[in-house]
This record gives C-alpha cells, sequence and structure tokens, in this order.
C-alpha cells in the first residue's frame, strides 16, 4: 500500500507500489471487462485462495481502483471506478506484450482455453 507523502524515484515505482503485486492487476483485468460476482471473479481465477481474492478486492476497494455495487438483479458486484479504468488501460499494453511475447516463448494462456471452450 502507498503512503501519502511518501518519496519515490520515479512514477513507475509509485505504480507498482499502488499495484502490489501480480493478483491485483488480474483481479483488475478481470473486472475490466464488466463488473463480476465474487464468485464469477473465484471460477476464473482458480489459482488464487478465497482469502487472498477477499484481501486483494478489499485493497483495491481501499485504494479507490473497485467498488462494490448492487446491479440491477440485487446481487453484489465488484465494478472498476475512474480510477480502476485508467489503470486498466495501462494493463492493456502489459497484457498485449505478455501475448505477444509470451506466444513467441511458446507459453499457453488460461484465457485461450476458456475461449475455445
Amino acid at each position: 500500500m502507498t503512503q501519502r507523502g511518501r518519496l519515490y524515484g520515479c512514477p513507475v515505482e509509485f505504480a507498482l507500489d499502488a499495484l502490489g503485486g501480480k493478483w491485483k492487476t488480474v483481479i483488475i483485468a478481470r473486472i475490466k471487462q464488466q463488473p463480476l460476482r465474487y464468485s464469477e471473479l473465484r471460477r476464473m481465477i482458480p489459482s488464487l485462495s478465497d482469502k487472498m481474492l477477499t484481501q486483494r478486492l478489499a485493497d483495491l476497494v481501499e485504494i479507490g481502483f473497485v467498488v462494490l455495487e448492487t446491479s440491477p438483479d440485487g446481487k453484489a458486484r465488484y465494478a472498476l471506478t475512474k480510477r480502476g479504468h485508467d489503470l486498466a488501460e495501462a494493463l492493456q499494453a502489459l497484457y498485449d506484450w505478455g501475448s505477444v511475447h509470451g506466444r513467441a516463448e511458446g507459453v499457453r494462456f488460461r484465457t485461450d482455453i476458456e475461449a475455445a471452450a
């Protein structure tokens, strides 16, 4: 978590500190498509434990990237805030880079498997 008034070496250092690890970025990448319920996120990120998902969602809400909202059907869903949408645009560049260079290295992505199903 970032600290108000802290001196950072550069803006990238601050951005990475705000994200605090890979799980927050993965959650944001999933929510950027549409608001999702906890159970939907749980299914989409099976390698993330319930405890860690709960903690990271709380962190994202606290720092203002995500908000818990009630959908028209009365169910609670996580959605990106304006700040979260701004970050999602930057993450798209990382996604694109990872897709191109990962495939060049012969890696597989879960999203490819989900799309084929």
